[in-house]
């Protein structure tokens, strides 16, 4: 099936490794001029043959706000959410620069430089070492993009020699409903994933039709809409979708869903993603009449969108808005006003 999700098989492991390991990928920022080398090692193998079977594809590059050197940016890879990974490094920090990660987020991301956040990474592979100028320059050019210019820059992932290209995966569903929400989902995906929703646009310019902003203020009315955004797709919709692959039942699943989904939906449709709530509105009117696997391909197109959407979130935030403020030193003496 088109798009169908693959758990994998503890047996295939070996038989990936061997396959994975010595592939390369191009990932290009046609923008930028630059193009980067990565060889898939053989590390975490079922997420490094998911990344091979998506290829190619493009996205818009984000780059990490509050953990440093870091580049990543969501991939239109189902299975990404549930795929279980069998090499981690406990403390991405230590990794070397240049490493690729394949992430539960659905990001592919690289370590291009120092970073602060500590946390469990896993790998799939690792930039060539001649490559690490260019990456360290793609690094600052993306940041730059990100916290001030506001002028997106696009990455095209490929198959070392191959041609590039892109498209979104399409789920699929026996019920005929539920179909159709992935139809339209799907078809939203697309027209958002490589340029700026309009919602968003509007948003971001201040328009927000119902008023949401107190006293005609829109920077609360931001960082609200992306504070509820992340979690959405990254937690919620992500914890769905694993949650159906390890065999939650149906009924705990339903349950679920309902506690999770309707009231952050419902409160970024107030704010302007009218869209996103319509769409809610459908799954959770069609639950009861799905069973594991619609569920499973509505979920997964949907924390599909809504990645997509909190990746624009963080690109379009008018970060600079802050620069003022800069971190101290342990020893520096807080200012009083």
């Amino acid at each position: 099936m088109a798009g169908s999700f693959h758990t994998g098989q503890p047996n295939e492991g070996k038989a990936l490794t061997e396959k994975i390991s010595g592939r390369q990928i191009e990932i290009a920022w046609p923008d930028l001029g630059i193009t980067v080398t990565a060889e898939l090692d053989g590390r975490n193998a079922e997420l490094a043959d998911a990344l091979w079977d998506a290829l190619p594809y493009q996205s818009l590059q984000g780059h990490a706000l509050v953990a440093g050197e870091h580049l990543y940016h969501a991939a239109p890879i189902p299975s990404l959410l549930h795929l279980a990974a069998d090499t981690r490094i406990a403390d991405r920090r230590e990794a070397p620069n240049g490493t690729v990660f394949c992430s539960g987020l659905q990001h592919l991301g690289i370590k291009y430089g120092t970073l602060t956040e500590p946390m469990p990474a896993t790998p799939v592979g690792r930039i060539r070492q001649e490559d690490i100028p260019a990456l360290l320059e793609a690094g600052q050019a993306i940041w730059d993009s990100v916290y001030s210019t506001k002028k997106p820059i696009l990455v095209e992932v490929r198959r070392a020699g191959a041609e590039g290209g892109h498209r979104i995966p399409k789920l699929v569903a026996a019920d005929p409903e539920a179909s159709r929400l992935i139809d339209d989902v799907h078809a939203a995906t697309e027209k958002a994933w490589l340029a700026e929703p309009q919602e968003l646009a509007d948003l971001h310019a201040g328009l927000i039709r119902s008023g949401a902003g107190s006293f005609e203020t829109v920077l609360p009315t931001l960082l609200f809409v992306n504070g509820e955004t992340r979690p959405l797709g990254y937690a919620t919709y992500g914890g769905l979708v694993r949650g159906a692959v390890q065999g939650m039942p149906m009924d705990s699943l339903r349950h679920m869903t309902r506690l999770l989904v309707g009231v952050p939906a419902e409160f970024l449709g107030y704010c302007g993603l009218e869209q996103l709530w319509g769409f809610t509105q459908r799954f959770l009117n069609r639950l009861d009449q799905l069973d594991r696997e619609d569920f499973l391909s509505v979920a997964g197109q949907l924390a599909l969108y809504i990645n997509c959407l909190g990746g624009w979130n963080l690109h379009l935030y008018p970060w600079e808005a802050g620069d003022h403020l800069r971190q101290l030193r342990p020893d520096e003496p807080v200012l009083q006003p």
